[in-house]
């Protein structure tokens, strides 16, 4: 009889280690879900299976109620209804922590992200990388919004040590394991792509295709991509720490330059022009002594936030075909 269970523990094991967990973030985007599904049914094989976690971001629309619709007509698909909008990465969290397969694929829940080009992500973790990022061929953004973009993926992708990635993506696939190393995060300051960096250093890309988007508008403007960025650089690197130092010491240097400067001409001239020397070098000491503050506050502002032990994300409710 024990023999028995073990191998039916085994059984299990193994199943749950080949169900591929598709987790979505949703957000507005009630007239799209019930496409997402059919082309997930469509492009994703019944064996070895997978699930779909749809994570309703405080939409303001009726997109939880579509979720609850789909939840009980499909078995595979499970629905969390968040309190109120915490955000993409935290709803993100709120998924991944909840899913049940050994892969875990993310993707957006605009079709952006074909679900027919899913099998890419997985055929590449398959060589032996524990997290692959899907890069486009060809953005489909505006043209300022490419070039902010991809610049800015390829700075941070460069900070979080992620090495041979040229910029980071929501379009991801990783082992479930990688989660075991930020399972007692509690913040609401969330960033998926730095928290896969606690697990691992073994990254990978595989080129996809990137529709256009379905239906309404981004929900990321240019200030929001600047405030993710920052939350990166503050609330996951010291780098920019390390850069006030450096900046303070080339300055200190640079104002022990300027004393011999003024030593010199001051001997050799008997003066120098008084007034318009003093406010320069004031302006310039003053702006790097405020930028360097800056950069101290907002550290002091992720620590209190930690320190606030607000929750990343809190579920309401939950959708799924057993509650019918």
């Amino acid at each position: 009889m024990y023999t028995y269970f073990i191998k039916v523990y085994n059984c299990s094991q193994q199943i749950m280690n080949d169900l591929i967990s598709i987790v979505i973030p949703v957000y507005n985007s009630e007239h799209i879900l019930p496409k997402l599904i059919e082309r997930l049914k469509a492009s994703l094989p019944e064996n070895p299976g997978f699930e779909v976690l749809l994570v309703n971001d405080g939409s303001s629309d009726n997109s939880w109620q579509v979720i609850e619709e789909i939840a009980l007509q499909n078995s595979f698909v499970r629905g969390f209804n968040l309190m109120r909008n915490y955000g993409q990465h935290n709803a993100l969290l709120c998924g991944i922590r909840n899913a049940s397969g050994g892969i875990i694929v993310t993707m957006d829940d605009d079709l952006q992200h074909p679900p027919e080009e899913i099998h890419k992500l997985i055929e590449e973790l398959h060589k032996g990388y524990d997290v692959v990022y899907g890069i486009p061929h060809q953005l489909v953004h505006s043209h300022w919004r490419n070039f902010f973009s991809v610049s800015t993926k390829a700075v941070l992708a460069k900070f979080l040590g992620i090495k041979r990635i040229r910029h980071i993506s929501a379009f991801r696939a990783f082992k479930t394991k990688i989660r075991n190393a930020f399972e007692n995060y509690n913040s609401p300051n969330v960033i998926i792509d730095a928290l896969l960096t606690w697990g691992t250093d073994n990254f990978g890309t595989v080129e996809v295709n990137e529709e256009p988007r379905r239906e309404g508008r981004s929900n990321y403007s240019f200030f929001s991509l600047v405030k993710i960025a920052l939350l990166i650089l503050t609330g996951f690197s010291t780098i920019p720490l390390r850069f006030a130092s450096v900046l303070g010491f080339f300055f200190t240097l640079f104002g022990i330059g300027v004393l011999v400067y003024v030593l010199i001409r001051s001997l050799a001239e008997g003066s120098i022009p008084g007034f318009p020397f003093l406010a320069s070098i004031i302006s310039i000491f003053s702006g790097v002594q405020l930028f360097s503050l800056g950069i101290f506050g907002e550290y002091l502002a992720r620590i209190f936030d930690r320190s606030m032990n607000h929750p990343a994300y809190v579920i309401g409710e939950i959708a799924s075909w057993e509650q019918k």
